[in-house]
């Protein structure tokens, strides 16, 4: 009956989801950060871990110290697993570095830089029997989880077609070359890796499209483009997508539709209806009938008879009282946390509890970005999806 403790890689001062990733872990108090390597740069490691009141001999320069030096702390005083927010190209090493010292993972997405990194890392947790977390945050969204109930209950027959896209417009001027860190490192090959939006943004609607529908991508076409002069990853592009049992759907994202802020949409339809979600407006879900009026499903956890237990539990107020991005991001930490703690009581956690992405979301995700890259380079219409 205590406290989790938290040890993070990154997410020093101004940096932005660092800050999102602490929000959310002391959401339900469940978390307390204990120890931090926040960032490459000394000077501001120790102003951050300061700025957060970590303690002056728990404040780390490398990720490795942090590790090394916490493994070997007592059990009372340890940390439990290790938060990962660092660019693409540097989660790999500390996430194979913690499970080896036997540390549980929160990592960002995408999980790793390359797919065979997500493979290793994969057989690692196998072999460990430790954790991983994946923060897509937006399948913690409580109309998320109950879409993705109602499809696997049935309740719009058989799925017939999927439509997903996320458009931005923040990357609609070479903003990289103006001093934008964040643009800077995400448009940067040796950093990003293959992918530009595809990568950022893609990964987020092709996670959804599998985590609401229940079905695994099977075959991808892709058109990527580089729409502003002189970037030199995707910042636009277009997939059409079959999944199990012949579903066919598209995925259109975008970094240069100006404009628009954070439009990530989701559209289902089977036999008998289809629902639709947007993560801009994500306390609603419509349902359309075939045979009746449509339906407007509000989030609110008052609402038990309505809507599915894995919606009300990640409802955190009676509806009416808005729940956004943070609080879906607290869900992610939540059901980690609650799961994670069952495990050391030596309990058996609920179906609600483990309804977080884990490690086979990771490999996904690193293959949905080898296959678009793979198929945006190819003269085939149709390439099949590799893991």
């Amino acid at each position: 009956m205590r406290k989790l403790r938290m040890g993070m890689v990154g997410g020093g001062k101004d940096a932005f989801i660092g800050a999102i990733h602490r929000i959310a872990a002391n959401m339900d108090g469940l978390i307390e950060l204990c120890c931090g390597a926040l960032s490459i740069k000394p000077e501001i490691a120790k102003a951050s871990g300061k700025e957060l009141f970590l303690p002056e001999d728990r404040i780390y320069l490398t990720y490795e110290e942090m590790i090394d030096k916490e493994s070997k702390m007592p059990a009372d005083k340890r940390i439990d697993f290790i938060t990962i927010v660092t660019p693409n190209f540097a989660h790999f090493a500390p996430a194979m570095k913690a499970l080896d010292n036997g540390f549980n993972i929160v990592i960002e997405k995408p999980m790793t830089f390359t797919l065979d990194e997500a493979k290793q890392l994969k057989k690692k947790v196998e072999e460990t029997g430790l954790i991983l977390c994946l923060t897509h945050t937006y399948s913690g969204y409580p109309m998320v989880k109950q879409a993705r109930a109602m499809v696997h209950d049935g309740a719009l027959g058989k799925i017939r077609k999927i439509y997903v896209e996320y458009l931005q417009g923040w990357l609609s001027k070479l903003s990289e070359r103006e001093g934008n860190a964040q643009a800077a490192w995400r448009t940067d090959p040796k950093k990003s890796g293959k992918a530009g939006a595809m990568g950022d943004i893609g990964t987020h609607a092709a996670h959804l499209a599998e985590y609401i529908s229940g079905l695994k991508i099977t075959k991808l076409c892709a058109d990527l483009n580089i729409v502003v002069e002189g970037r030199h990853l995707d910042d636009d592009g277009s997939v059409l997508l079959k999944f199990d049992n012949n579903v066919s759907g598209t995925l259109t994202v975008s970094q240069v539709a100006a404009g628009e802020e954070n439009n990530l949409k989701i559209k289902i339809y089977g036999e008998k209806g289809g629902i639709e979600w947007a993560q801009q407006e994500p306390n609603t879900l419509l349902i359309k009938w075939l045979d009746k009026p449509a339906e407007i499903l509000r989030a609110g956890s008052n609402y038990t008879n309505e809507l599915s237990s894995f919606a009300t539990k990640n409802c955190r107020t009676p509806g009416g009282h808005p729940e956004g991005y943070l609080e879906a991001f607290g869900n992610i930490y939540h059901n980690f946390a609650q799961t994670l703690l069952s495990k050391l009581e030596g309990k058996e956690p609920t179906k609600e509890m483990l309804d977080f992405p884990g490690i086979e979301d990771g490999v996904r995700g690193m293959a949905f970005i080898e296959n678009v890259v793979a198929s945006g380079n190819s003269k085939e219409k149709w390439i099949r999806y590799e893991v």
